[in-house]
């Protein structure tokens, strides 16, 4: 069939002059009009890479040859009917406009084509669209119908050709409300030249809900055409935001939208908290009011109401700033404070919190909180419970919000087993079952349920959720639902794995090796191993990296200093170390010296296969910025949460990476690298669980109880279940 059909397609293309000179005698003049056609025909023939008569678009060998029928077959009965339509089109002028009409069609969807601003698939409806307005054309109908029914891409490139004052306005209207449809969150951005059009102020009630934020800075701005919309509007959403925009400290209130609009609270009885910014502020009760909000809005969005706050994500939405307060408030006091015995002054910031106020501290303060403050955090926890606690009853209280992060921390941190038993047998079972149900729409509560697997010590509770697992799988292979059955198939095979070493991990889901890098496997072209590790100039920074770089010896490195990084080269196995040094971080130095060093690695086509973070959490966004992508080792300094962790591998799909529970000290993760470094400088392979075995053997002895302690929040690549995990999903994902 495909052969059939190439030779078809090719006898018309090459033999259409001949077929034109048998019914139509084509004045020289208009010759070279055909040859442009002809011409734009090869140029989109080629676009998959050959001239063949054929159009690619896939595998369906089907729409391929509708393709190639459109790209050959439509332009020249249209160049035909151009030719022989004497009565309509009488002048050489008329038939030279229009045959130019078709040659600029082409050439346009040619270019859009290569900008990737049109789909391949989109050809034949361009060029059936053509011939409808250019036939409305002559016969001096409107086009705008047809720009009507057209897809945006369509209407757009047709418009170029065939629009004249007259309908302009009309058009590009019709394409406007096309191109928002697709791009919703450019409505503001782009409306102002269509604010006197009858659909401009429904745009607007869109764009609000859409995001609130973006709307509230565009209200600000009375004088501009958009503000001028804005305040016209009568939507009481609208007219809320817009009143917010002139409200001092609005972005406080911008959690609380959903209950502005429908009166639930009001402006002052959020106010008595806010105060004015600098002046009355309650910081503890304004926080009690974002807990309080968030546990309803997360009863709205549960079954049987599905329904999503508008205010409850985004920029300065619910979640945002929970955390934020959480950590402003709480988190940060209590962190700085980790050397300080006395736990009435260590811990003081979270006392005036409930019960439910410090679950959600801890829960949203999963990436910053360090394992003493969550532990002295989960410790006031059971205290607030009260002589009997009842954990299920918490749980009641905070509508279940969050629970499998509670639980995945809980399990992390050693304090699962202590949460569970604070309910009836068979409510804790429940929770668990609860736990590991429905993840098929829940990615992140899938790495959760991986996460904490690792960290149960429970082999009772272990047993349990390997069960819960494989009947979940078993539920999906009956539904037959594609989705949930590779989530649960994964979760069980890892769950197992770490049970039992002989099972092949890496066959079973699809990854590389888990449980060692090969020495060639990690080197580049030229046999280098490149390692880049990122310092930054804050007090801890300053304090750790004199030591890191002492720890090059010279009968082992050259170590050469540059003005913004140094440089490390093993005198053996070609293992090549780059760090920036901790600058200035308040004059923005260090930011500047990762810049320059990453612009000269790539200069010198120099790719690191390892990268190391070494800092707080909060600079961790920076680190991964940085990335050049590719990385086979990824060292983290500090916890390594789901968000973490899928955008590591987004940037570097086969990391193994080490992470851990708090944030990495310098007496531990010095060892590390220079374990890894000897290693791959001695072109041996590395072992996760002999350099496990190792490091564990000189931790444990030493004398700084902190030390072993840290050593012990640390997570090796194997065990780092979260990660393996949605390694292997992405795999299946991108198969399929």
């Amino acid at each position: 069939m495909k052969v059939i059909f190439f030779t078809c397609c090719f006898f018309l293309f090459l033999f259409d002059a001949v077929a034109f000179s048998d019914t139509t005698n084509i004045p020289i003049g208009r010759k070279s009009r055909h040859d442009d056609i002809r011409k734009e025909q090869i140029n989109i023939d080629k676009l998959d890479g050959k001239f063949d008569g054929l159009v690619s678009a896939g595998a369906d060998e089907n729409i391929n040859n509708q393709l190639a029928d459109a790209l050959y077959r439509k332009p020249n009965e249209m160049r035909q009917w151009i030719e022989t339509n004497d009565t309509q089109l009488p002048t050489n002028n008329d038939k030279v406009r229009y045959l130019r009409n078709i040659a600029e069609i082409l050439n346009y969807f040619k270019i859009s084509r290569k900008l990737n601003e049109i789909k391949i698939t989109e050809l034949p409806a361009l060029l059936y669209t053509f011939e409808k307005m250019l036939k409305a054309k002559v016969s001096g109908q409107s086009i705008l119908p047809f720009l009507q029914a057209s897809s945006y891409m369509v209407a757009k490139l047709n418009t170029r050709i065939f629009v004249e004052e007259n309908d302009r306005n009309a058009a590009e209207a019709i394409i406007y409300l096309k191109y928002v449809s697709l791009h919703t969150d450019k409505i503001l951005e782009t409306i102002a030249p269509f604010a006197k059009e009858t659909f401009a102020d429904s745009l607007v009630v869109v764009a609000c809900k859409l995001n609130p934020v973006q709307f509230y800075n565009y209200a600000q701005s009375d004088g501009s055409t958009v503000g001028k919309l804005i305040r016209r509007n009568t939507d009481r959403m609208v007219v809320q935001v817009a009143a917010l925009s002139k409200t001092d400290n609005a972005l406080f209130y911008f959690p609380f939208l959903d209950d502005l609009l429908s009166e639930r609270q009001s402006i002052d009885s959020i106010k008595k908290f806010v105060g004015d910014g600098d002046k009355g502020y309650d910081s503890v009760g304004y926080f009690k009011l974002l807990v309080k909000t968030a546990t309803a809005y997360s009863k709205r969005m549960a079954k049987p109401f599905y329904d999503t706050a508008i205010a409850y994500y985004g920029a300065n939405g619910l979640l945002k700033t929970l955390h934020k307060k959480a950590f402003q408030h709480f988190i940060s006091p209590i962190n700085n404070l980790h050397e300080e015995n006395n736990l009435a002054v260590r811990m003081r910031a979270i006392q005036p919190l409930g019960l439910a106020e410090l679950y959600y501290m801890m829960v949203v303060g999963e990436n910053d909180i360090f394992t003493s403050s969550y532990k002295h955090s989960f410790e006031r926890l059971l205290q607030l419970m009260g002589p009997k606690p009842k954990g299920d009853s918490l749980l009641l209280a905070v509508n279940f919000n969050q629970f499998r992060k509670f639980i995945k921390m809980a399990a992390n941190y050693n304090q699962l087993d202590t949460f569970l038993k604070t309910m009836p047998p068979e409510r804790s079972e429940q929770l668990m079952k609860a736990f590991v149900a429905q993840l098929e729409n829940n990615l992140e509560g899938a790495v959760d349920v991986a996460d904490s697997y690792s960290s149960v010590s429970n082999n009772d509770l272990q047993q349990a959720m390997l069960q819960n697992v494989t009947d979940n799988e078993g539920k999906a292979i009956v539904a037959n639902n594609a989705k949930a059955k590779v989530i649960y198939g994964l979760l069980k095979t890892i769950f197992l794995s770490l049970k039992d070493n002989k099972i092949d991990i890496s066959t079973q889901i699809g990854i590389p090796p888990i449980y060692e890098v090969d020495d060639k496997y990690i080197r580049d072209g030229n046999g280098n191993l490149v390692e880049q590790v990122f310092f930054y100039g804050d007090k801890d920074g300053k304090l750790f990296y004199p030591s890191f770089r002492n720890s090059f010896s010279n009968k082992e490195w050259k170590v050469t200093e540059k003005k913004e990084w140094m440089e490390a080269f093993s005198l053996k196995g070609n293992v090549m170390v780059f760090a920036n040094k901790p600058l200035d971080n308040d004059a923005n130095l260090d930011d500047t010296a990762q810049i320059h060093l990453a612009k000269y690695l790539q200069e010198q086509s120099l790719k690191p296969a390892v990268i190391v973070h070494r800092g707080h959490s909060y600079w961790l966004d920076r680190t991964m910025s940085r990335m050049p992508g590719d990385a086979k080792i990824v060292v983290l300094g500090s916890c390594g949460g789901y968000q973490n962790l899928n955008e590591i591998l987004e940037i570097n799909p086969e990391a193994h990476i080490i992470s851990t529970k708090e944030i990495g000290t310098g007496d531990i993760n010095r060892p590390i690298l220079t374990y890894i470094n000897q290693v791959f400088a001695a072109n041996n392979n590395l072992s996760w669980p002999k350099m496990w075995q190792s490091l564990t053997g000189i931790f444990s002895k030493d004398p700084s109880k902190s030390v072993r302690d840290s050593w012990d929040d640390y997570i090796p690549p194997y065990k780092n279940l979260g990660a393996i995990f949605l390694k292997a999903y992405n795999k299946n994902i991108q198969s399929e």
